[in-house]
């Protein structure tokens, strides 16, 4: 990746820090590496990979809907639909942001996983998620609003393009999740 995004998973840079000298092309750039690398990573993959149930002795969702989830390992297809839908969620508060509009809450959809069965929909939904978020910077203006700024107790201030830069992160923090996955389930097609 050319932002690193790992100095800032392990709190060497902040947000902030991250986001500086970073243009709307970097963006769209950016966007491409995340989603051509996660493709590569599933290259490989049968619709058995996608359902596969693996070992993750730090499964913890604070955020399930169902009590009952909360410990679930995450099979493929579930982290795929996760980590796209943060993703496409900053995106579209980006654009908001960038356009002067202020921060209402949440945007966030989220493909239900246990619908996504077959690697031909992981990729399907891969590349939904690019066409989305390469539209949302389509929808910033030519002067972004760049001082509609958010203050958060964890982040710090975030801009426009950190607002963006916060789905990258997340979608990244799940890469080796994936890798993990990925590795698990050929291991387990013998």
């Amino acid at each position: 990746m050319m932002l690193d995004f790992q100095a800032h998973s392990e709190k060497k840079i902040s947000l902030a820090q991250l986001a500086e000298g970073v243009s709307v092309d970097d963006l769209r750039r950016a966007s491409h590496e995340s989603v051509d690398g996660i493709l590569a990573l599933i290259a490989d993959c049968t619709d058995a990979d996608v359902v596969f149930t693996p070992v993750d002795a730090q499964a913890n969702d604070t955020f399930a809907t169902d009590a009952a989830d909360a410990n679930l390992a995450w099979s493929l297809g579930h982290l795929i639909v996760h980590s796209t839908a943060s993703a496409e969620e900053s995106a579209a508060l980006a654009a908001e942001q960038a356009r002067g509009v202020e921060y209402h809450g949440r945007s966030r959809y989220e493909t239900p996983w246990e619908t996504v069965t077959t690697i031909a929909q992981c990729r399907e939904r891969l590349e939904e998620s690019r066409q989305m978020r390469l539209a949302s910077l389509g929808m910033w203006p030519a002067v972004p609003h760049m001082d509609n700024i958010i203050e958060s107790n964890y982040w710090g201030t975030i801009t426009p393009i950190g607002r963006f830069l916060l789905g990258l992160t997340h979608e990244f923090s799940h890469l080796a999740q994936i890798a993990d996955v990925v590795q698990q389930a050929k291991a387990g097609r013998g």
